[in-house]
């Protein structure tokens, strides 16, 4: 069952310092999810993996490209989680060439765990992952979810119908 808030969690995140010099002006920001949902209106989407083919060919690439006209709806930011670790999310989003949506890492999959969508990719080689969703969320409450269909274990593939940019889109101007 899926909770009617986003759960409690920190999120180990790297975040850009002006301060430090070098190669590596990055140092660790750990955010709390209120620091990220908090007096916002957010849509968070959630995906099996960084560098995956849907993932990469289709599920980010369409909220980047939409980013603009689901921020002309009344949200404040476009988040995509995935559960890898900070550095993965950043190259991931650098090789996508990835700017406006922001990349959110759920590393341990805490966050993912308890929202009930953490499932075992074991038979890909690809151990705990998400299940594939999209949320509204408001000030930390879920107002709406599209998670793909048939939620489980060892799946051959997850689908990407119910979670799009698209269907996430006609949702917020239905609202509208």
């Amino acid at each position: 069952m899926t909770p009617s808030h986003v759960p409690e969690c920190i999120f180990h995140t790297r975040q850009r310092n002006e301060a430090l010099a070098g190669e590596n002006p990055y140092e660790w920001k750990d955010l709390h999810t209120r620091d990220i949902f908090g007096g916002k209106r957010v849509v968070l989407f959630a995906l099996p993996g960084a560098f995956t083919p849907a993932c990469s060919e289709s599920h980010v690439p369409g909220y980047e490209r939409l980013h603009d006209q689901i921020i002309a709806q009344g949200v404040d930011a476009v988040i995509c989680l995935a559960v890898n670790d900070a550095f993965v999310m950043f190259q991931w989003a650098k090789a996508l060439g990835i700017v406006k949506v922001q990349m959110l890492p759920d590393g341990n999959g805490d966050f993912t765990r308890q929202m009930g969508m953490l499932v075992q990719r074991q038979s890909q080689g690809m151990g705990l992952r998400s299940w594939r969703y999209s949320m509204l969320v408001e000030d930390g409450e879920i107002m709406q979810l599209f998670a793909e269909p048939g939620l489980r274990d060892n799946p051959p593939g997850v689908p990407l119908q119910r979670s799009s940019a698209e269907v996430m889109l006609e949702y917020l101007q239905g609202r509208a």
